[in-house]
């Protein structure tokens, strides 16, 4: 444990923020699971779904919890997956 305030401090705020991104993290692929579930059940809300997860994969790599080429990858998987199942 540190002893020096600003280090104490620093310590108390990355765990805050590893929480706060741990927890939009699994929203995220959440969100995911279900439109993959429903892409595969040629459910009639995927074109919905989709658009959920593709907007929570933007807001993650807009505050830096994934980089921006893998938010571009994943979303490109998804859509790859609406299409096919259409």
């Amino acid at each position: 444990m540190p002893n020096i305030k600003s280090a104490i401090k620093r310590v108390k705020t990355n765990e805050e923020h590893r929480a706060r991104n741990a927890q939009f993290k699994s929203s995220m692929r959440t969100a995911i699971k279900k439109f993959e579930a429903a892409a595969v059940n040629n459910a009639d809300n995927a074109q919905e779904l989709l658009q959920n997860a593709v907007k929570l994969v933007d807001k993650a790599a807009a505050k830096g919890i994934i980089h921006k080429n893998t938010a571009s990858r994943t979303k490109s998987r998804l859509m790859k997956k609406l299409s096919v199942n259409a």
